[in-house]
């Protein structure tokens, strides 16, 4: 009986596989063939203790190609059959009766049924099912999850052009992906944070963050990147070079001479340099509390005195702005005399300002050891005086009587004995 059974279940298998089913047929193939096999397999010619089937579960990103793979552990040359989330026969064995060109049979043995499906869309996301007809028959089912990357993701700046101090508001939108992403920011290699929001329709996810940042001359030129942590997708990222205006940033050079001090007689030549954003339209000298001497020659940027003397002793100030705002920078000047140098003189300036910084040095010095030899003289004054005070000579009237005694013990006896008549002891201080 077993035997004519087999016989039977091979002969309906080669008639399936000669069949040009339609879609009722096909339904009918998962369905009332599935049935008539199962009884068939109450014969128990498909029974094999031990054996079990395996999948596992697949994750694909949006028209890449998934692999549905139905194995079998100890098989028994039992059939596998493969269906779809809506119980439709996908393969019976090595046959396919769905026609769905997309299903590709990848191998069929005794212990596995493995199917590529192509092209793979949101809607062939679900449960797919392996049936093995044993004796109970066998099922187990695999997911198939679909990712869909960002459609586009965009950066939108509040303001095009910024002035340092403000705060601008930029956004950046990842659009329909699943599931939602997350955004990150950076301001160079900088991460910074950000506040987003999550919009769902549809299955999908939109998902925008704001990111408030505050922006400095430092920041003209710097890229702002968003970046998105999708499983779909690997360093999709977007940025935006920000450009911020600031006032002139000044500095005054010396030019002449290079180094060493300003002496009179001698010619002094300053620069003045500024950059900023938009670049400085004006840029003048003046003189800081006082009239510019006119002897003074203002070209441009620079500032020439050709002979130096005490009157032009004072702050000098180089002024630049531009649309955003107005800066400065001062130079001191200071003319020494042409003799302003312990050493004699020489043509290299930097000798110079050496003598004047070891004449400087001299001087406090010298400074020092007077201090130190004026609180010596004082504290020896002192000392003398306090000394002074306490030198003298003592006199007392003990022992009058004793002066004339012939020896010592007289002069004890005397003595005594003029005690109890004299006056009371006095001491005398002179």
């Amino acid at each position: 009986m077993c035997l004519s059974v087999c016989l039977l279940q091979l002969e309906v298998s080669e008639h399936v596989q000669r069949w040009d089913l339609n879609a009722d047929v096909q339904h009918r193939t998962g369905t009332a063939l599935g049935q008539w096999i199962r009884q068939l397999s109450a014969g128990r010619c498909f029974v094999s203790d031990g054996q079990n089937l395996v999948t596992e579960d697949v994750t694909v990103v949006e028209g890449d190609v998934a692999t549905i793979s139905c194995r079998v552990k100890n098989s028994d040359d039992s059939v596998i059959q493969l269906l779809n989330p809506n119980r439709q026969t996908i393969y019976f064995r090595d046959f396919r009766p769905l026609k769905d060109s997309r299903f590709q049979l990848v191998n069929f043995s005794n212990s596995e049924l493995r199917v590529s499906l192509t092209n793979v869309s949101i809607s062939d996301e679900g449960r797919y099912f392996c049936q093995l007809y044993t004796d109970p028959p066998q099922e187990i089912y695999t997911t198939i999850t679909v990712l869909v990357p960002p459609r586009n993701l965009v950066i939108d700046i509040q303001k095009e052009t910024a002035v340092e101090g403000e705060e601008i508001e930029l956004n950046c939108t990842a659009m329909a992906s699943r599931p939602a992403t997350t955004i990150r920011w950076f301001k160079g290699n900088k991460e910074l944070t950000g506040k987003s929001e999550v919009e769902h329709w549809s299955d999908m996810y939109t998902v925008t963050s704001q990111l408030l940042l505050k922006v400095g001359r430092e920041d003209d030129g710097v890229p702002v990147i968003c970046l998105v942590d999708h499983p779909a997708v690997k360093d999709l990222q977007t940025q935006r070079y920000l450009e911020v205006m600031y006032k002139p940033q000044v500095r005054v050079s010396q030019n002449y001479p290079l180094q060493g001090l300003t002496r009179e007689g001698e010619p002094l030549e300053l620069t003045c340099t500024a950059f900023g954003k938009p670049q400085p339209t004006d840029m003048r000298w003046l003189r800081v509390d006082d009239e510019m001497p006119q002897h003074v020659v203002v070209s441009g940027s620079n500032l020439l005195i050709s002979n130096l003397n005490k009157t032009d002793n004072g702050t000098y100030r180089c002024e630049a702005s531009n649309a955003v705002g107005k800066s400065h920078a001062d130079y001191m000047l200071f003319v020494y005399d042409t003799t302003a140098t312990t050493e004699p003189a020489v043509h290299d300036s930097r000798a110079g300002e050496e003598g004047a910084i070891r004449s400087v040095d001299h001087a406090v010095v010298g400074g020092v050891v007077a201090v130190v030899v004026f609180a010596m003289l004082c504290l020896l004054i002192i000392l003398g005086r306090y000394f002074a005070r306490h030198k003298g000579t003592y006199f007392t009237h003990e022992a009058k009587g004793a002066d004339d005694a012939a020896d010592a013990d007289t002069a004890i006896i005397n003595a005594e004995g003029g005690q109890n008549n004299s006056e009371e002891k006095k001491e005398y201080f002179i």
